[in-house]
């Protein structure tokens, strides 16, 4: 059975449901992002709303890239983090320990105990969370990569029946 190009859409649609689902669920557990870990979610939103507008009788191509750029925007994005926490290259100075600007910072975030609060402030220069070596922000680079592979594709699959006049059952 091949899958056709709007059903490999909503999968990399699912797979973007799934990663920041995970995501959400991290935070639950206590792991609070940082700016960059919020750029990151950002793509997948727009990816899955993507996918849901595979479900009404639009043109596909178009939705297709939307989501295939969604899904890369956030792998490299992955990327671009992951670079910054290893310290492959700087990161932005608004959330890296290089560019913490003290000055405008509140009581609270620079003496968390002084506040009844749970400090907010998070580094995008520093690993929280890792699995076989590898950060959140590493496992949102390589997951993202497969589902913008899937979304990929789809375009092909999509343009194959366009060039070929193969009957496409999407």
């Amino acid at each position: 059975m091949t899958l056709t190009p709007k059903s490999l859409g909503m999968t990399a649609a699912a797979g973007s449901a799934a990663l920041l689902l995970g995501a959400f669920v991290f935070q639950a557990l206590g792991y609070a992002p940082c700016a960059m870990c919020i750029w990151q979610r950002y793509p997948h939103a727009i990816a899955i709303g993507t996918g849901a507008m595979l479900l009404f009788a639009l043109p596909i191509l178009p939705i297709l890239i939307i989501g295939a750029l969604s899904a890369l925007s956030t792998s490299a994005l992955g990327v671009f983090h992951t670079g910054v926490e290893r310290g492959w290259w700087e990161g932005p100075t608004s959330c890296t320990g290089s560019g913490l600007d003290v000055s405008q910072m509140s009581v609270s975030e620079l003496l968390p105990s002084a506040s009844s609060n749970a400090s907010t402030l998070v580094l995008c220069d520093e690993v929280v969370w890792e699995f076989l070596t590898l950060s959140m922000a590493s496992w949102n680079a390589i997951l993202s990569g497969v589902l913008a592979c899937l979304w990929l594709v789809a375009i092909a699959r999509h343009q194959k029946v366009r060039w070929h006049g193969v009957a496409d059952v999407s």
